[in-house]
């Protein structure tokens, strides 16, 4: 049953806001660019990658008219796609596509296919299909990660399952093949997958790794920097065998494991510009291998700043309970919740997070531990909402959706909890939207937790919705079933 609780006292203003546009330093700047400035000019009216923000904030102030008392009114248009997008689209207002100015969104099919939409009309725009599709397509070598845009909005990034991240033009579909496009982010994509949405900061595009359904080995998360420009490989992490700086050869370490495939993949904070990841289950000696962690990187990925290691981290790795189920969650500057499949939310401190301020043989150190939705292991990246001075966290597991609000101390309370599951949740226009695969896409007022719409929705698994200018687009369909077709389902305001 869904039950709610009364909000107590005052909750511990935000100093610094962390939403994070895409805009960039000139190529020869190493750290990536996070100003107030780029955010507005290169955001306004976009949602040009997962989560919203460099920070995977999923929160956004503006809807286009969405309100609780239209938003069950709205008409559901199915658009049939050439692919399943078991993740979420992104959305680009009035730019140049096949010839005119149009809204469109993009998404990237399970087998690599990059799709434009006329979000207007549903129309497909453009198709890319990337080279070689035949020896995967149809088979279990898949990608679940979202495309993120160009700050200059005529470029945008895609994977597919070959380990390749290819440049497109925005106007046609059109592969940039110049410098080093496309990127090669794995040496063995029969084994690494590229299965996490894609982010961008300042010069850099970041991809994760982790490993297929299955666990075979070998592989090894790692997170990699491509410049954006020239496609080029600017460093690399190994969260296994770490003192080598290389795209490695997976059976070349003696290690395997250590996945990043939490759906948000690479977290940037924004104040500093420095990455944040969580690794699965793998080997840790606080050293070289770094299983079942929280890693925070320098921008350019060259050195590893600090880890935040459970102190059951054994017992997490022996019964494959993956720490990485789910990545960070930045609260503020300073704050920092990690979820995992063991149904736990863990609040960090991101100055110290293993109770020092570096690297090292260091387990535990967290500010504080409460059970997720349900206690249910979480599967989906959590939304941040900030308004009126207050930090509001969102989490969906399988059995249940919660919100938390952060108080002084610092602490987080549960405010309530619905019995209604779902995938990763978003905030927009002040209402909070969470698809719950197969039973439709629900609507709450985030502050009390009061349903107050359920648009239909048929089966899915990682997808999660957009919301922008008067639209709502969310895909169906799960990229383990293997299939080459989906839907996209784009709701108006009527």
């Amino acid at each position: 049953m869904r039950h709610v609780r009364a909000l107590g006292a005052t909750f511990l203003a935000l100093l610094l806001g962390l939403a994070v546009g895409c805009g960039g330093n000139s190529a020869s700047t190493p750290a990536p660019s996070l100003t107030t400035t780029s955010v507005t000019r290169a955001t306004a009216g976009d949602w040009t990658r997962f989560g919203f923000d460099a920070a995977r904030t999923n929160a956004v102030s503006r809807a286009g008219g969405i309100t609780p008392d239209n938003v069950g009114t709205m008409q559901a248009q199915r658009v049939e796609l050439p692919g399943t997008v078991d993740s979420s689209p992104i959305y680009l207002r009035a730019v140049e596509v096949a010839g005119a100015r149009r809204d469109v969104f993009v998404v990237t099919t399970s087998y690599g296919k990059a799709l434009a939409v006329d979000a207007g009309t549903g129309r497909l725009l453009w198709t890319y299909v990337p080279p070689g599709i035949e020896g995967w397509e149809g088979t279990s070598q898949i990608t679940q990660a979202s495309p993120v845009a160009d700050p200059d909005r005529r470029f945008v990034y895609s994977v597919s399952p070959d380990g390749r991240v290819h440049k497109l033009a925005l106007a046609d579909g059109s592969e940039v093949r110049s410098g080093e496009w496309p990127a090669v982010v794995t040496k063995d994509p029969q084994h690494e997958k590229t299965g996490t949405a894609l982010n961008l900061a300042g010069d850099f595009v970041l991809a994760t790794t982790g490993g297929y359904i299955g666990d075979a080995p070998p592989y090894q998360g790692h997170v990699v920097a491509i410049d954006r420009r020239s496609g080029a490989i600017v460093n690399v992490f190994n969260t296994l065998c770490s003192d080598r700086h290389e795209l490695i050869e997976p059976s070349s370490c003696s290690e395997s494991g250590s996945a990043i495939w939490g759906r948000a993949g690479a977290v940037v904070e924004p104040s500093t510009g420095k990455v944040l990841v969580a690794t699965g289950n793998g080997q840790w000696d606080g050293e070289t291998y770094w299983g079942d962690s929280v890693l925070e990187l320098s921008p350019d990925l060259g050195q590893l700043l600090q880890n935040w290691t459970p102190e059951n981290e054994q017992e997490l790795d022996s019964g494959d309970v993956d720490l990485s189920s789910t990545a960070p969650a930045l609260l503020t500057t300073e704050l920092a919740v990690q979820g995992g499949k063991e149904g736990i939310l863990v609040l960090l401190d991101l100055r110290r997070l293993n109770g020092t301020a570096s690297a090292g043989p260091r387990k535990g150190g967290e500010l504080q531990r409460l059970d997720a939705p349900g206690g249910a292991g979480v599967f989906t990246a959590p939304s941040v909402w900030r308004t009126g001075g207050e930090t509001w966290l969102f989490v969906a597991t399988s059995s249940a959706t919660g919100a938390y609000v952060l108080r002084t101390g610092p602490r987080l309370e549960s405010v309530w909890e619905s019995d209604a599951g779902g995938t990763s949740p978003i905030v927009a226009g002040g209402l909070l939207y969470v698809y719950d695969p197969g039973r439709g896409l629900n609507v709450y007022l985030p502050r009390s937790g009061r349903r107050v719409a359920t648009l239909p929705a048929g089966d899915g698994h990682w997808n999660s919705p957009v919301v922008a200018d008067g639209r709502i687009a969310l895909p169906e369909g799960s990229a383990n079933d293997h299939g080459t077709t989906g839907v996209l389902v784009i709701y108006r305001l009527l």
